[in-house]
């Protein structure tokens, strides 16, 4: 298993070159074909407006700034892409961002977005990442909109409780946890296993058979929220990429999270690898 298609948002925010770099280098080192998608959103009319004049100011206005956002994205791709070479491919679709996201991420091996970030100009939707990453069934890298300080994947933090996110969250992971340097496999507060094993073995050797030594390491919450209790070892350990399960569900516009993925998901300082 590898990454072949790697689809990565290119908006204008501040962040979107960053993203980028980060998902030209996983495409070089697995010879993958990256997308570089730019979604055109459409123009929102108010619901109220005092006349035609006021209207086609409002229009002529949008068209001006998706023309820049859209030229000023493209130039970032083509400078990052170029300089790196590879398999590459530019796209620009028109409709709603995260449907657009969704629908092209499903054709991805990963899908790598930028973390909501409150300042960011031209503004994104704040759940954008957990509708695409719940949506598209494919694994999605999401990277902080101040950058990472280096390159995700030679010290990875893996978070374990044995679920079924967890699961696919370590499977999308193995390519990158293959070429990893070093790997943690984090538990906190683990349960007994029904066979009587210590919590995170059978994973462990699971690793070790698709050649990822990793390193089993239990702690406790003590009432604290997890998501806090991962940082706070990410940080420990110097940890460049954190991959884990997300959690939730989503009720007709609202996406429900758990405590830990919220928490990462809204103060992450690496980026974080995740799959529902």
């Amino acid at each position: 298993m590898g990454y072949k298609t790697i689809l990565v948002h290119c908006d204008a925010t501040r962040g979107a070159e960053g993203r980028l770099r980060i998902a030209v280098d996983i495409a070089r080192q697995h010879g993958a074909h990256l997308i570089g998608l730019h979604v055109r959103q459409p123009f929102q009319a108010p619901m109220f407006t005092d006349a035609s004049v006021a209207m086609d100011a409002l229009y002529a206005s949008y068209e001006e700034t998706a023309r820049s956002d859209e030229a000023a994205s493209s130039a970032t791709f083509q400078k990052v892409t170029g300089v790196a070479g590879g398999s590459s491919e530019w796209r620009t679709v028109s409709g709603m961002t995260d449907e657009c996201l969704i629908e092209a991420g499903r054709y991805a091996d990963l899908v790598v977005l930028g973390q909501y970030d409150p300042e960011a100009v031209p503004a994104t939707p704040s759940d954008l990442v957990e509708r695409v990453a719940m949506a598209t069934e494919r694994p999605a890298l999401i990277v902080p909109y101040i950058g990472a300080a280096k390159m995700p994947g030679g010290n990875v933090m893996v978070c374990w409780n044995g679920s079924r996110e967890s699961v696919r969250a370590v499977t999308a992971a193995l390519p990158i946890l293959k070429t990893a340097l070093k790997v943690t496999l984090l538990m906190i507060d683990p349960q007994k296993t029904s066979s009587g094993s210590e919590p995170g073995v059978e994973i462990a050797k699971w690793l070790s058979r698709h050649g990822v030594n990793a390193v089993l390491q239990h702690d406790s919450a003590d009432g604290s929220d997890v998501g806090g209790v991962i940082l706070s070892r990410a940080a420990d350990r110097d940890v460049d990429l954190i991959v884990m399960g997300i959690y939730g569900h989503s009720r007709v516009r609202e996406m429900v999270l758990g405590g830990a993925s919220r928490t990462l998901l809204a103060t992450m300082t690496v980026p974080l690898l995740v799959a529902h």
